[in-house]
């Protein structure tokens, strides 16, 4: 089964290293964070793998020329500097067989379980399944009662807080017709539609769960990789 990696976005909010490199080079600990999410799906037997290029993508080519120690089956697909996400996706539709596919984003890590993500979208039925996450706010939250009094006070609470997308998609190649053109936002029109049609499922995973947005998330991804146990490696 292929595995599309969306690797051609700017990483503009983490300019301090996107500036020199494409944001999927990012070292985590001392591996690039596209070497991790990679390997991710590896632990699972899941070795073949499209990555959609953009932005100084001749730099992601070169990188696994000289680093492919996994003997991974890679493609790399030029999809343009300009291309959005599902026009992206779109061009990737030669080279996935018109077989079921995965999709995830090239800077988020998780210790998702994945031949349990395939199994749920396998027996839904629908077109696609994303992988689903919560996420605990940064800050307290103050529930307050009459005349401004403080009843309770909930240090970064997770409960509450909204399911947001967290990539780890499983998708059938028709979910492909969802998208018009190179402009088009994946996030957006797609998959509202596909949620329309009844053809979305989302799997609910509460484990851990990162992305790479800022150098902030740089740093604390980097001091989880250098522990003895980082939370995405598969434990046997």
């Amino acid at each position: 089964m292929k595995v599309l990696i969306l690797a051609g976005g700017l990483g503009t909010r983490l300019s301090e290293e996107t500036d020199l490199i494409p944001k999927p080079l990012v070292k985590i600990g001392e591996k690039p964070i596209l070497w991790h999410i990679m390997h991710i799906y590896k632990q699972y037997g899941f070795k073949e793998f499209v990555i959609l290029l953009g932005y100084k993508g001749h730099m992601i080519k070169e990188y696994f020329a000289n680093n492919n120690e996994n003997n991974w089956d890679i493609t790399f697909l030029d999809t343009g500097q300009k291309t959005d996400t599902g026009g992206r996706i779109k061009r990737a539709a030669q080279h996935i067989d018109n077989q079921t596919f995965m999709l995830t984003y090239g800077d988020g890590l998780a210790d998702i379980n994945l031949i349990q993500l395939l199994s749920f979208h396998q027996k839904h039925g629908g077109l696609a399944t994303m992988t689903s996450v919560q996420l605990a706010s940064r800050f307290g939250i103050l529930e307050i009662g009459d005349e401004e009094r403080v009843i309770q006070f909930k240090e970064k609470p997770k409960e509450n807080e909204a399911w947001i997308n967290g990539g780890f998609f499983v998708c059938e190649p028709s979910m492909l017709n969802y998208i018009d053109n190179d402009e088009t936002i994946f996030e957006k029109n797609p998959l509202a539609t596909l949620a329309n049609d009844g053809e979305l499922f989302t799997y609910r995973h509460r484990g851990f769960w990162k992305c790479m947005d800022t150098l902030r998330d740089k740093r604390e991804l980097d001091e989880l990789a250098k522990s003895d146990s980082p939370p995405w490696i598969y434990k046997n």
